[in-house]
């Protein structure tokens, strides 16, 4: 593949997708990058000069097909997704997502594109291999017997099922990454659809900024999870998109830490001590959650390696950025007052 070649990035609006983008410009050197979100432009979390951007529903065959038309290669990063407070209360959503995955599977094998990406995500692994703290790390071949995460977990499992038979049957290459917990600047840190560490900053943030000195934690505070950098994530991306990689593969940290260790690292950021409240019918999700990295260390030659408390360190920095500026939250679209309570 040439560097002028078409780079689809459907979901860059978002998150990770709006980090891919810039990943693929800068360290991937691609000149033709067509950026594709069905949120306005003016919501995107990053939007990039010299980049093709496009406001399209891919839930919609026509609009799939739209983005696809011409791409070599094709990341799907799309869809209805959040933190445990928004998929546990949206499952429907969550799995209408299976639309965005087969309509665009279904443009990239017609249209011919080289090699398809698709984000899946650590919640297609079986629950009963997650009910302890001190969890055993997740190997790619515990997703089966399938008993995954109810809502988004069975879509990004079945929408797994759909790359794998769309190489199968059509000879399409695509390639699936496991991610497990992503975090870091620009991205979503209030609204519901914020994940762990973003709403750890934004709470301790908030508390330090009001002077009440107290944070609310879901749960006890003792489940158990690995985060992973962006950075990881979006160079760990690339690689397997451009590896012989053809069956599921876990990107994620293996440094396993409690929630109430991530408060701890937020505090320490911060310069504060605050008294918790646990609230122990707030949504938890599975009691341990880590990624075993034996697999991608073996055919990738890597593993992310970014430690918790470097990458804590600069998304909090931006959180507090985005809030004491009293910028415009992507995730509700209403203003962040510095000391606001």
């Amino acid at each position: 593949m040439r560097n002028d070649d078409i780079v689809l990035v459907a979901g860059a609006g978002g998150f990770i997708g709006g980090h891919l983008v810039e990943h693929l410009r800068t360290a991937g050197g691609f000149t033709r990058i067509r950026a594709v979100d069905i949120k306005p432009t003016d919501e995107w979390y990053q939007l990039h000069d010299g980049v093709e951007n496009l406001q399209l529903d891919m839930s919609r065959r026509d609009a799939a097909f739209q983005a696809v038309k011409g791409a070599h290669q094709v990341y799907n990063l799309a869809a209805d997704m959040g933190g445990m407070g928004f998929i546990e209360t949206h499952k429907a959503e969550c799995m209408l997502s299976v639309l965005i995955n087969t309509h665009l599977l279904m443009a990239a094998h017609q249209y011919g594109v080289e090699r398809y990406f698709f984000s899946s995500s650590a919640c297609v692994y079986a629950a009963d291999k997650q009910t302890d703290a001190d969890v055993t790390a997740l190997k790619e071949e515990d997703a089966y017997p399938a008993m995954p995460e109810d809502g988004y977990g069975w879509e990004k499992l079945f929408s797994e099922r759909m790359c794998r038979h769309f190489r199968e049957d059509y000879a399409l290459q695509t390639r699936m990454a496991r991610y497990h917990n992503v975090y870091g600047p620009n991205g979503t840190y209030d609204g519901g659809r914020e994940k762990a560490p973003a709403a750890m900053c934004r709470k301790v943030i908030e508390a330090k900024l009001s002077g009440r000195h107290e944070i609310e934690i879901w749960g006890d505070g003792e489940q158990t999870r690995s985060f992973m950098y962006i950075d990881d994530c979006t160079y760990g991306s690339m690689r397997l998109m451009n590896s012989d990689v053809l069956e599921p593969i876990n990107i994620g940290s293996d440094e396993l830490v409690s929630i109430n260790t991530l408060v701890d690292i937020v505090e320490r950021i911060a310069g504060i001590t605050l008294k918790r409240r646990y609230n122990l019918d707030a949504p938890k999700g599975v009691r341990g959650r880590n990624s075993d990295n034996d697999m991608i260390k073996r055919v990738l030659g890597w593993a992310p390696s970014v430690r918790l408390e470097d990458g804590m360190e600069k998304t909090y920095r931006w959180i507090h950025d985005q809030m004491v500026s009293g910028g415009m939250s992507k995730a509700n679209g209403a203003p962040r007052l510095a000391a606001a309570s």
